[in-house]
């Protein structure tokens, strides 16, 4: 089951996709993960995540607005934005729940590469942030520790699931790794 693997948050993406199928897909999606206890969040598509039933979503830059996204989801739902280096303090404004903040290594899941934070510019950036932050970009079983270790609440991952054995040994490592840097968090 995923929540025994350790995945306690799952973002249900279809960003190459569009129409019918991909919301079928994001709608069984969101279904498998909240039968296996998992909260499940809607990457950049409101609507989806109201009509699904999803926990909440996750917006970036050319999505809705966070403060609207807020306002349809009512205040029962998660938003997450994704913010690079400081914009937690607006995103809060906004009404967010949580951040998700980088990239903080470079990563492939994204079109147009951004500046990366680094270790120690995200550990700067969770000490200001008065949101839970959730770190993003790059991340993988090498270098979970490292992250978790920066005071993260959470990792999002998605190139590493794949980069050997199955998704389900990965997240397993990846969870052990996490854990390991919280216990040496400063």
């Amino acid at each position: 089951m995923l929540s025994r693997a350790g995945i306690r948050v799952a973002q249900v993406r279809c960003k190459r996709s569009s129409g019918r199928s991909a919301w079928e897909a994001v709608r069984s999606a969101v279904e498998v993960l909240r039968d296996a206890g998992v909260v499940a969040l809607v990457n950049d598509r409101v609507d989806w995540a109201l009509l699904s039933g999803a926990d909440g979503v996750h917006v970036g830059d050319e999505d809705l607005p966070p403060a609207e996204a807020r306002r349809l989801l009512g205040p029962d739902r998660l938003v997450g934005v994704t913010v690079r280096g400081a914009g937690a303090r607006a995103a809060a404004a906004a009404g967010a729940s949580y951040v998700g903040l980088g990239p903080v290594f470079a990563t492939r899941t994204k079109e147009v590469p951004a500046p990366v934070l680094g270790v120690e510019g995200l550990r700067r950036e969770v000490r200001e942030s008065p949101l839970p932050v959730v770190a993003i970009g790059g991340i993988g079983v090498a270098t979970v520790a490292e992250v978790a270790r920066a005071g993260v609440h959470g990792v999002a991952v998605a190139s590493d699931l794949w980069a050997g054995g199955t998704p389900r040994s990965r997240v397993e490592a990846l969870h052990r790794g996490f854990l390991l840097g919280e216990t040496r968090s400063p």
